[in-house]
């Protein structure tokens, strides 16, 4: 799935951002702790150079704990970036950005300077909570709808921190198929962007495989079905999500699906490991590379 969702706000957020950057000190970089990859804004990547950054992996009580430990120690090997693991349920692990972003420029705190941050993050990531939490009161709009910060603000943190928010930017397409649907999955992208049945199918497939455990406790199945159509096709009918002549809706039983996982009721789970987006990261150049080629071809 290509998504392609990029309203005119977020065009020109990124203007704005790259504008900024300069005088920024240090960046701080919201994710969604069950999709740290897919979460992560390729944009920021490329422009940040060696500037220090926090990832924040945001709703880790949402993910799986050992694969959340394996993905901070996998993003901390990238030079000047450390992690924290966070939840807007848990507010005092949320304020521990403020302690790092000060352990991160020890010159500036020992100059009593300034620390000029910016915080970045997808649409529906729960930014704007974890800024209200680090302001000590309600300063940005928040929302279960992606996109609802529109423009920049600075915010003053005290403790010579001063923060400018951004609006949750996604970027004009995603190339990694996966990542595509495990944003949708997550909440990431509007719900009128794509199938509720496609992206719940791709979420059923991935559970049956990896956490078929957590199903089988929340929908009580005499037998745990293999295959993703049926398993959505057994828990609209054991949910009462039928059409006339008793047939299963599936758009209706693929919301209730993506409902419960959004909302943590299936349980604990991360949609991506490092090893796994290592191996779609090769995939993808490989596609890059056959495009480059048959584009260089073309012009001959």
């Amino acid at each position: 799935m290509l998504i392609q969702w990029y309203p005119g706000h977020m065009h020109k957020a990124c203007k704005d951002i790259k504008q900024a950057l300069p005088d920024i000190d240090l960046l701080i970089e919201v994710l969604d702790a069950r999709i740290p990859y897919s979460s992560q804004n390729p944009m920021l990547a490329a422009l940040r150079g060696s500037k220090p950054t926090i990832r924040a992996l945001n709703k880790t009580d949402l993910a799986d704990p050992d694969i959340t430990s394996e993905w901070r120690e996998f993003l901390e090997q990238e030079q000047s970036v450390k992690t924290l693991a966070i939840s807007s349920s848990q507010p005092e692990k949320a304020k521990q950005i403020i302690e790092l972003c000060g352990k991160m420029l020890p010159e500036k705190v020992a100059a009593n300077k300034v620390i000029r941050t910016m915080i970045m993050g997808i649409p529906n990531v729960g930014k704007s909570t974890i800024i209200n939490i680090l302001a000590g009161r309600v300063i940005a709009k928040t929302g279960n709808e992606p996109a609802v910060t529109k423009q920049q603000q600075r915010i003053d943190l005290k403790n010579n921190i001063v923060l400018s928010d951004t609006p949750g930017v996604l970027w004009p397409n995603v190339e990694n198929r996966n990542s595509g649907y495990r944003l949708a999955v997550t909440g990431a992208i509007k719900d009128t962007v794509f199938q509720h049945d496609d992206i719940a199918l791709f979420a059923a497939e991935y559970l049956l495989e990896c956490y078929p455990e957590l199903l089988q406790k929340r929908y009580r199945f005499e037998v745990l079905p293999t295959e993703a159509t049926q398993l959505l096709e057994m828990i609209g009918e054991k949910r009462g999500c039928l059409k006339r002549g008793k047939q299963v809706d599936m758009d209706k039983a693929a919301k209730l699906f993506l409902t419960e996982f959004r909302a943590g009721t299936l349980g604990r789970i991360s949609l991506e490991r490092p090893e796994n987006i290592v191996v779609e990261m090769m995939q993808l150049q490989v596609i890059r590379e056959a495009k480059a080629a048959k584009k260089t071809s073309g012009k001959r």
